[in-house]
């Protein structure tokens, strides 16, 4: 073999080993940006999401929500409740009997008792729970 073609096979392996080198790392780097991604995407959709219900006031569907609702009473807040279940517009209710609760009425703080409800539901469903129990609110 002459000097020339040892120079120039040389040139040729080197020329190749640069190449896979390279191929290599455009795939490590593509591998290493893909689980990356996935590893990041529930906590980049969460603030995604958050920012969009913050800049447009919507709800965002397939969230879920708690809903405080008081009653008079105990009875009154089952009836309440068991409508909400039967109409499947809450996962859960919990019945918190006789809270105490303080309010200003007629410039004066109120002390009363009342019962709370705690309704688990889905965001996309606030408005129908809402006007289920409260029909003349709107």
């Amino acid at each position: 073999m002459t000097l020339w073609h040892n120079v120039w096979m040389f040139h040729r392996c080197h020329k190749e080993a640069v190449s896979l080198s390279g191929f290599r790392s455009v795939l490590l780097m593509s591998c290493l940006i893909l689980v990356l991604s996935v590893s990041m995407y529930p906590g980049l959709w969460s603030i995604g999401v958050q920012l969009h219900s913050a800049l447009t006031g919507s709800y965002a569907p397939g969230h879920h929500s708690l809903l405080l609702i008081n009653s008079p009473n105990e009875m009154a807040a089952k009836d309440i409740g068991r409508a909400i279940m039967e109409r499947r517009l809450a996962a859960s209710i919990n019945i918190l009997s006789r809270t105490s609760t303080m309010y200003y009425w007629k410039g004066e703080i109120q002390d009363a008792s009342e019962v709370l409800m705690l309704v688990k539901t889905k965001t996309s469903r606030i408005q129908q729970v809402i006007d289920f129990v409260c029909p003349s609110v709107r």
